[in-house]
């Protein structure tokens, strides 16, 4: 099988990279051991598709799985669906203005994107029945031979998409509605982040090179400038994507959640405002369920930071008390142990959370998402920060105290050595280890993560290819494909096999970035600039990645970067915090407490802190004031369709007219007094029985003229006035 990587770098002009066949998703079936098992769940399947308009072909795919391509049947059933979705954004308030009544020309007006065609598409496969849809779910109850539901890629475009974006600086909007228009919302909204993110990192990088060179390490100055660069992200960015929201068309869609198939009710009630029988679960068996998650966050605290504590204290042994043979070997025992075992415990900590979420049976995909997120974020929190913080507020003031303590690893040691003693030198706490700590993870790790990101899943996909190519040796797999669908079939079947593309990964890497930054930048100042220069190549990586490495995502709809929202905000605030109190301990001309920890002043660190939270709060809000005293071309967009939603219900409400200015009766509008309209008004009079004192009372001056011609009377007879 050739790989996607051959295909980009051979000749952009291959039969199989300029069509997909009318194809809208795959369906990776496979072939269980009990074949009579495997055959009704093949015709349930087939039979579930085409209930729901749906029309599909079968090709072989590897040996033990077949390959179900899916198109909509009619583009009228098609184009039917898309139009009720634009409704039902209109009645929730995601779009201003309703869906032109003629649906031809509603999407000549605005087309339909291929992002929307797709979502719509694996929403009559997946959403469940009583909606409409097949309720298709991948690997789960009926369905667990289904592997995957994946749209085919669009080569044509990957390809040039990759090809602009290697020889550019910067995104442009351009570039992002693209995204949006063949991934969905939900991807673009990662990318403009991430772009955003990378340019407004300038500033800091900028600033951090001056500051590396001026001040050093431990800059209030830095400190000071660099927490509030991370408000004016933060507030800025909070603004950027509601305007981008409403570019898109998609502010609020948030409130059109997706139900969630696994959401087991309890008992159906009548919902209050519509009336229909809706499913519940108890909201206290979720609350209790949701408390869960304290015990949660300390047993991840407790199993983690034990392992990082463990593992520490392995390093500060070796690395600087242990004097004895193999010390150049041993002092990697530490690195060994993390690397086998924390990703083996994140791992671990990670299904249980994703099960600690499944308990808490959200009805929506949404809201199990960003419960999902949160402890994610707890466990990822954890992991990356642990080894700064304890070599800040542990080794660096308290090295000399607790140096003592770590006589076990000696004493175990000597238990193994054939020599009486184990020999030691004397300690003394390195001033630079935070620093070097700071490097490798604005360095190293990023670098690490790349090659886990790019390198380690292509050699991955390469090693299994290998091996299925010595399995089914002897095995004509695709020999009975028609010879004009070979290369495509080879094609689909290459892409069968990629990993699931997941955008949660990558917000999880910026945000642990952001943190970094915003935590303990002022150790090392070159971290923005690092940062500036990873993002650049971040972004065309991931973008790779998507076109090449994955399988096409879904083209779902978001209106924000949703609940890693919060997290950038609380990394802001914590980080001018923890900030504040490494300037504190680490700026004096000793260069920190060095072990000692009588050198610190309690009240003052507290008190630096406080005063730091609350220069924060005045800062935000200072922010937040002058950015909401700004326009965007969103917020300019969107007023324009308020006026103009407005205008048009007024003249379909009470006609054109109503829109029309008033002119007053004025004599320049026709209103001027004849003898033809006082006898009209006396005839009135007249009819009406006789005049009262209210009618008489405003017939005594006719017209302006007259009023003009009296008043000027009444103020040539007053008497002048005495000074």
């Amino acid at each position: 099988m050739s790989s996607l990587q051959y295909l980009y770098a051979s000749n952009g002009d291959r039969p199989e990279l300029k069509t997909n066949m009318g194809v809208d998703y795959v369906i990776h079936y496979k072939i269980s051991a009990d074949r009579a098992e495997a055959e009704a769940g093949f015709i349930r399947l087939i039979e579930t598709l085409t209930k729901v308009g749906l029309a599909s072909e079968v090709r072989r795919g590897d040996d033990s799985s077949v390959l179900v391509f899916v198109k909509v049947a009619s583009e009228k059933y098609l184009t039917n669906h898309i139009y009720r979705e634009r409704v039902q954004d209109w009645l929730y308030g995601v779009r201003i203005t309703a869906p032109d009544k003629d649906v031809g020309k509603e999407f000549s007006k605005q087309p339909i994107t291929e992002a929307e065609r797709l979502r719509t598409v694996y929403l009559l496969i997946n959403k469940p029945k009583n909606e409409g849809g097949a309720g298709i779910t991948p690997k789960l109850g009926q369905w667990k031979d289904v592997l995957s539901i994946f749209p085919l890629h669009n080569h044509a475009f990957n390809r040039q998409w990759i090809k602009e974006w290697s020889t550019r600086y910067f995104l442009s909007d351009k570039d992002l509605d693209q995204i949006r228009d063949k991934f969905g919302e939900s991807v673009a909204f990662y990318f403009a982040f991430l772009q955003s993110y990378f340019t407004f990192l300038i500033f800091p990088a900028a600033f951090g090179f001056g500051a590396w060179l001026v001040l050093g390490q431990y800059s209030w100055i830095f400190g000071i400038v660099n927490s509030l660069w991370t408000i004016i992200f933060f507030e800025w960015w909070k603004k950027k994507e509601v305007d981008l929201a409403v570019q898109w068309g998609v502010r609020g869609v948030s409130r059109i959640q997706r139900p969630r198939t696994q959401f087991r009710w309890d008992h159906e009630a009548a919902d209050p405002i519509t009336g229909e029988a809706v499913k519940v679960y108890s909201p206290i068996k979720r609350l209790q369920t949701q408390l869960l998650q304290i015990p949660f966050a300390l047993g991840c605290l407790a199993l983690l930071g034990a392992l990082y504590v463990f593992c520490f204290s392995i390093e500060i042994f070796l690395g600087e008390i242990y004097n004895g043979p193999f010390k150049s070997y041993l002092t990697f025992t530490p690195t060994i142990i993390l690397t086998g075992g924390l990703p083996a415990l994140s791992t671990i900590l990670g299904s249980f959370a994703e099960t600690l979420t499944d308990k808490e049976n959200y009805e929506t995909v949404d809201k199990h998402q960003s419960a999902l997120v949160q402890k994610l974020f707890i466990i990822n929190f954890i992991t990356s920060y642990t080894p700064l913080f304890l070599s800040a507020f542990v080794y660096m003031p308290f090295g000399n105290i607790l140096v003592p303590y770590l006589d076990i690893f000696k004493a175990t040691a000597e238990k193994f050595s054939s020599k009486d003693s184990i020999t030691t030198q004397s300690f003394q706490v390195n001033p630079d280890r935070l620093r070097n700590q700071m490097v490798y993870f604005t360095i190293t790790a990023q670098i690490v993560n790349f090659a886990l990101e790019v390198v380690v899943p292509y050699v991955k996909r390469k090693a299994f290819q290998e091996v299925e190519k010595v399995q089914s040796k002897g095995k004509a797999v695709a020999a009975d494909d028609v010879a004009d669908e070979h290369a495509f079939l080879e094609r689909v079947r290459n892409e069968a096999q990629l990993d699931v593309y997941d955008v949660t990964v990558d917000y999880r890497e910026m945000v642990v970035q952001f943190g970094f930054l915003s935590l303990f930048s002022v150790v090392w100042p070159l971290t923005p600039l690092c940062f500036f220069v990873n993002n650049w190549v971040e972004l065309r990586s991931d973008a790779m990645k998507i076109a090449v490495t994955t399988q096409r995502p879904i083209p779902w709809r978001a209106d924000s970067i949703g609940p890693w929202l919060s997290s950038l905000g609380f990394i802001s605030w914590f980080g001018t915090l923890v900030s504040s109190a490494i300037v504190y301990l680490f700026s004096g001309e000793n260069g920190g407490p060095r072990g000692d920890p009588s050198t610190i002043v309690v009240w003052g660190l507290l008190l630096s802190i406080l005063l730091s939270e609350h220069v924060y709060l005045a800062a935000q809000f200072s922010v937040r004031y002058t950015l909401d005293q700004m326009d965007s071309p969103g917020l300019q967009k969107e007023r324009a369709e308020r006026f103009s939603m407005r205008k048009q219900v007024l003249e379909e409400s009470l006609g054109p007219d109503i829109t029309e200015k008033l002119v007053p009766p004025t004599p320049a509008a026709g209103e001027k007094i004849t003898r033809e309209s006082l006898e009209n008004e006396a005839r009135r009079i007249s009819v009406s029985g006789g005049a009262t004192p209210e009618i008489l009372f405003w017939l005594r001056q006719q017209g302006m003229d007259e009023t003009i011609q009296v008043g000027r009377n009444l103020i040539s007879q007053t008497k002048t006035a005495k000074n």
